[in-house]
């Protein structure tokens, strides 16, 4: 079974989801407006597949589908969250953050190289829970 229905199948589990697939992605829907997309794309390299999980401007590469099936999972849970910063009303950068022993700790960030740096700073938390 692919990736992608392995998660169409588990998302099937939820009425309330939305979603959208194709043959090498899949993007789940935030349920409220404090949610955030997660997107799973599989691409062609050099010895196999590759894949990337996507949390709404924040991304990371995989190797292998079980680490990038576990990562599509956890954003789709309230131990995980997305601090977006924005200046000027544009989205910059993106942190991952995971709870541990009940303190949320950065996992990684993707930021843009052009920022509105005279603009005042704004941050503002997305988190999904949809305990996948």
């Amino acid at each position: 079974m692919s990736i992608v229905n392995a998660i169409k199948e588990k998302l099937g589990k939820y009425p309330n989801v939305s979603y959208e697939a194709t043959d090498n992605s899949i993007t789940f829907f935030p349920l409220s407006d404090n949610g955030f997309e997660v997107t799973l794309y599989v691409f062609e390299q050099k010895g196999g597949e590759g894949f990337t999980v996507f949390y709404h401007g924040w991304h990371e590469n995989f190797q292998t589908s079980e680490e990038a099936l576990d990562c599509f999972a956890f954003g789709l849970t309230s131990e995980c969250r997305l601090k977006e910063t924005s200046r000027g009303g544009r989205a910059y950068r993106w942190t991952m953050e995971y709870i541990e022993d009940g303190e949320w700790q950065e996992g990684g960030t993707t930021a843009l190289f052009f920022v509105r740096f005279w603009n005042r700073k704004h941050e503002r938390y997305l988190q999904n829970n949809l305990g996948f």
